[in-house]
């Protein structure tokens, strides 16, 4: 084998993190670019409309192309620098051309039509009828048809559009970093947990404080959630709470970093995209590939459960009132008086429970779980893989017979200074057949997955809110489906081919079973003692679970719907600006109007800087069919083991294996035995009685 000196030109394997460098990026794409370029016009100049003769040499460009690209992009998420981001910004117009090119080529376009109106069309398995329909689609929706200058303005909108989107998360990632609130007297930190104190006094020391320590200070507070979600429901300090709120909602809104632009021009591009494609705007894009059919359909699901939370919201707020004894809660309030509430009703703090949540202890009950209901073993593998920072672990999945079927990363840690916030599973590598020299490879699956929850701080270990628990079970999920897939096609296995507002369905679905009994006390083991949860926490935590569970979906739904006006009915033209349609849209989605100088659009990414334009509806769309899923588990009861262990199987045989193999709603069909409902969404979230 060919030695190669650039690690982003391997093209298979795992990837060398430890060897990879800025400086690789620009060389190693540019070459790689030439040679896929040659590549493409050798398969559009000689191929048959054929399985083998056109999809499987395009796949190997495909390939080559997601391998060092996606090392980069997901470098960007995790290891973000100066460096990092010239070199990325500098390709990046090269690689969207590249795209561009592929997915335009009428030659191939026409081929995959040959191929469906072929004989051998009625042989193929649905996953390979599944990947050339959607590229057909992919392929028109790219702009395939068009000609001359209104190809060339496509083209030229899709690259401002990629370089917009880049923008717009460094913006964000920057004005977060920006912002430090230094703290120096007792006063200002009265009523803050220890664990709080002691993130704070680790940043400080990192600021350059050496002598920082929890008990003295100095202690920095920053607009990373670990940092700034319990500052606001702790501190005893409404001025220092309203600073921070203030500074959180206005991030990437002015300065430097403003994104009020971006997001005008995104808009307005999006728009001139979908009339260029002969669409009425750009949310019917965006759902041309998805389950939903129409922005209509989409509305009436969100008004459905839109109505029952308006009316609990306001029940909520006017008993926080209440509770408060104050007739108006300002919105940096909010937090620290449904804290109090909270503690209050049932007679616990969020940070009484962390000792009982150490990260390992946590790793050990997410995997007895999924060795419970699905049948794998999950053991570390730290050493086997190069990784990009030390925190960052290794495992390996085997399933009943102790065969290996699937690997993953996870990055648990926040590190603000170069991770972008939230919270993901992205694929390292698909599963996939290849036949290489006369051998059939089976390519396992290997995830990423990403969170930013608590660090280690002095020397305990990473100690988890219940909340991180369960976004910690919720990107497991997602890791589930593109590792559990039994589809060898690299475009329908996994997460791959999976309508956006289906793939939420695996990820909601563990969150579910954090509050298990079994689950739940198979994790929860003091860090020090190794005492389990005594038993009367469990009683309080399903007892508050559904806590404020009105506004919690209201928020969701007001993000939803401003999401889908600003995609569908909004003319950049009009005179109204993005924020007026925001305070337009709250005044039915919110119980306490945002501030005048909210910019809470600004770090909106998901629809900006991500892939949910027009599709933030997706996460209560597939809540939905998630719930519905797990009510399959309760519906046995989740005490009859046995019971449990055959509907796990057959989750894990359909949800799990199919990947995008079929449409969602079959696969839904298949496992449920019939179509969702949205009761037990409603039923789960204490919005509706049984």
């Amino acid at each position: 084998m060919t030695t190669v000196s650039n690690p982003l030109l391997i093209g298979e394997g795992l990837p060398p993190f430890k060897d990879i460098e800025p400086n690789h990026i620009v060389p190693a794409i540019e070459q790689l670019l030439t040679e896929l370029d040659i590549e493409l016009r050798h398969l559009e100049a000689d191929f048959k409309p054929t399985w083998k003769g056109l999809v499987v040499p395009l796949n190997h460009i495909e390939e080559r192309l997601r391998w060092s690209w996606g090392i980069i992009g997901h470098l960007m998420g995790v290891k973000n620098s100066p460096e990092l981001r010239t070199a990325y910004e500098t390709v990046q117009p090269q690689l969207v051309q590249f795209s561009n090119k592929l997915t335009q080529s009428k030659t191939l376009y026409e081929g995959f039509v040959k191929i469906r109106n072929s004989d051998e069309w009625h042989s193929f398995e649905s996953a390979q009828q599944r990947i050339i329909e959607s590229a057909i689609k992919e392929a028109q929706l790219s702009g395939v048809a068009l000609e001359g200058e209104k190809k060339e303005r496509f083209n030229e909108i899709y690259l401002e559009l990629a370089e917009l989107s880049t923008k717009f998360s460094n913006n964000v990632l920057d004005s977060t970093k920006a912002f430090k609130l230094r703290l120096t007297t007792p006063e200002e930190i009265d009523g803050l947990p220890a664990s709080l104190l002691s993130l704070s006094a680790q940043t400080a020391r990192s600021e350059g404080d050496e002598d920082a320590t929890p008990e003295n200070g100095p202690w920095v507070i920053t607009l990373d959630y670990p940092s700034f979600g319990p500052f606001l429901k702790f501190s005893k300090r409404g001025d220092l709470r309203e600073k921070i709120y203030r500074a959180y909602v206005t991030r990437a809104g002015s300065g430097e970093f403003d994104n009020n632009p971006l997001i005008i021009k995104i808009l307005s591009l999006k728009q001139e995209l979908a009339h260029i494609l002969g669409y009425k705007n750009y949310a019917q894009v965006s759902l041309a590939k998805k389950m939903a059919d129409s922005v209509e359909t989409v509305e009436k699901l969100l008004e459905e459960l839109r109505v029952v939370s308006y009316t609990a919201a306001q029940q909520e707020l006017k008993e926080l009132k209440e509770f408060a004894q104050v007739d108006n809660l300002n919105p940096w309030d909010v937090s620290y008086w449904a804290e109090k509430q909270r503690e209050t009703k049932f007679n616990f703090t969020e940070e009484e429970l962390r000792p009982y949540f150490p990260l390992n202890e946590v790793l050990e009950g997410l995997f007895g779980l999924a060795k419970r209901i699905f049948g794998i073993k999950i053991t570390p593998a730290d050493g086997e893989a190069p990784v990009w920072h030390e925190d960052v672990r290794y495992f390996q999945v085997a399933d009943e017979n102790n065969e290996v079927i699937a690997h993953f990363y996870l990055d648990a840690y926040s590190r603000p200074s170069e991770k972008r916030g939230g919270a993901w599973m992205d694929d390292c590598l698909g599963r996939a057949k290849f036949e290489a020299n006369g051998k059939v490879i089976t390519r396992l699956p290997v995830a990423y997955l990403t969170c930013n929850q608590t660090p280690p701080i002095d020397d305990k270990p990473s100690l988890m809110t219940f909340g991180e628990v369960e976004t910690l079970f919720h990107e497991f999920g997602h890791g589930l489906q593109h590792m559990l897939t039994k589809i060898d096609y690299i475009g329908a296995s996994g997460i791959n081919n999976v309508e956006w507002d289906a793939v939420e369905l695996p990820s909601q679905f563990m969150e579910n079973w954090c509050l298990e009994k079994n689950t739940l006390f198979g994790m929860a083991k003091h860090y020090e003692t190794g005492e389990t949860l005594p038993y009367h926490y469990y009683e309080k935590l399903l007892a508050s679970k559904n806590y404020m569970s009105g506004s919690g979906m209201l928020r969701q739904l007001s993000f939803s719907l401003l999401d889908l006006e600003l995609h569908s009915r909004y003319n950049p033209n009009s005179g109204e600006t993005p924020h007026q349609v925001r305070d337009r849209i709250a005044k039915t989605t919110t119980v306490i109007p945002p501030l005048p100088e909210d910019e809470f659009l600004c770090s909106f990414g998901h629809i900006f800087a991500g892939g949910y334009s027009a599709g933030y509806y997706s996460y209560k769309w597939a809540e939905v069919l998630s719930a519905d899923a797990f009510s399959a588990f309760e519906e046995v009861g989740l005490e009859n083991e046995n019971a449990i262990i055959e509907v796990g199987k057959r989750f894990r045989d359909t949800i799990l294996a199919l990947g995008g193999s079929r449409s969602p709603m079959e696969i839904f069909t298949q496992f449920r035995g019939r179509q969702p409902d949205t009761k037990p969404l409603l039923q789960h979230s204490g919005l509706l009685t049984a």
